[in-house]
């Protein structure tokens, strides 16, 4: 007899590229490849046009039946959060969200188990970041967690903690981070891809938006204050938020129009070039839940300059610098810190180690193992 582990593969599916839907594709190509003997792994999707259906396919080579829903994905997400759902609720489901069939069941009986991952508690801490709508849904997929998941993932004990503030999970939360994709690796095209992009010869790299959690501004006012290194700024992430451009921010902090750069969103192959070629990668956010940026940059051995939030000091773990939100002068700690690692020659190639050494310790394979021993301890 197979035993069956069906996980909600929508957010692969979504126009706009998500840490989700990335997250969703890397751990469900590692449960494929580690199901054990009598295991397979299948998915359960939104009723998707068939021209989407066979794209999740084709990137999940190994996947067994996908199953379909009869309702899109916001008819879903509103179904699920009613609590209505008459098929696809039995068996064991793995959510690498929150967006599951969360029913009343019977694990003893029938065998059905659900487990729901939280990748952060924005929705709660920071509201402001996300939709009013967003955040409501967040909020009853939670209450409907805390009545009916057998389990619930979260990726840092960063997490667990603040989700502990929130809501009472008993002995149900369990730790398991991601990794940097294995796809993630410097292209044969590298420098064709570096004059595409105009990347000048020593750069910083950072990723996200003006989002005031996201540390953005208070790293590119840093690199207008006297003593700074004199670099450019390069940025994964759009050029503004709301009202607030990149531009208006830059030019706030006293800089040059071509000293800071958004690079918008880019393919896997670009951002390995990025990473690879950065002279540092700073990481400046003031409330993260994971921290998979850092684990990218060390893939390549990149330098990391990162802010003492409890996540990213988690995922570091002492091979990056970290700089103290806490207190006024974050900016001012910032621009000392990036000073004193690039006028350090020595510094950069200790960093630059130890970022390898680290990124050893993350592994999608070792994620899906931990999941699938996860489900078998239900």
């Amino acid at each position: 007899m197979t035993t069956v582990l069906r996980v909600v593969i929508d957010q692969m599916a979504t126009p706009a590229p998500t840490g989700v839907g990335r997250y969703t594709h890397e751990l469900t190509r590692g449960l494929i490849a580690t199901a054990p003997v009598g295991c397979t792994v299948e998915g359960i999707v939104s009723a998707l046009p068939q021209d989407k259906i066979d794209a999740l396919t084709e990137r999940l080579p190994g996947l067994g039946d996908l199953h379909r829903t009869t309702l899109p994905r916001r008819e879903l997400a509103t179904a699920w959060q009613l609590g209505i759902a008459p098929t696809l609720a039995t068996g064991m489901i793995h959510a690498p969200g929150l967006l599951a069939p969360l029913v009343k069941h019977d694990t003893s009986s029938d065998g059905t188990q659900i487990v729901v991952t939280v990748h952060d508690t924005l929705a709660w801490t920071h509201p402001k970041s996300l939709t009013p709508a967003t955040v409501a849904w967040n909020k009853a997929m939670l209450k409907r967690a805390r009545k009916h998941a057998d389990a619930v993932v979260v990726p840092s004990h960063a997490v667990a903690g603040r989700l502990a503030e929130i809501v009472d999970l008993g002995d149900r939360v369990r730790v398991i981070g991601g990794a940097a994709s294995e796809d993630l690796v410097v292209p044969p095209d590298a420098d064709e891809r570096t004059e595409r992009l105009r990347l000048p010869g020593e750069f910083i790299l950072t990723i996200g938006s003006l989002d005031p959690r996201r540390g953005l501004t208070d790293l590119i006012t840093a690199l207008g204050l006297p003593g700074a290194p004199d670099l450019p700024l390069l940025i994964l992430g759009p050029d503004s938020w709301g009202e607030l451009t990149v531009a208006s921010v830059a030019d706030e902090a006293g800089l040059p129009d071509d000293r800071v750069r958004a690079l918008g969103v880019v393919d896997d192959a670009d951002l390995a070039v990025l990473l690879d070629r950065a002279t540092v990668f700073v990481h400046p956010g003031r409330h993260e839940g994971f921290g998979l940026p850092i684990v990218e940059a060390f893939r390549f051995g990149t330098p990391v300059v990162h802010s003492d939030d409890d996540a990213l000091v988690e995922v570091s773990a002492g091979a990056g610098v970290a700089v103290e939100l806490t207190g006024k002068g974050y900016p001012e700690r910032l621009a000392a810190a990036l000073s004193s690692t690039l006028s350090d020659a020595e510094q950069l190639r200790r960093l630059g180690i130890l970022a390898q050494d680290r990124e050893r310790a993350f592994s999608w394979r070792d994620s899906a193992e931990r999941v699938w021993q996860l489900h078998a301890d239900l």
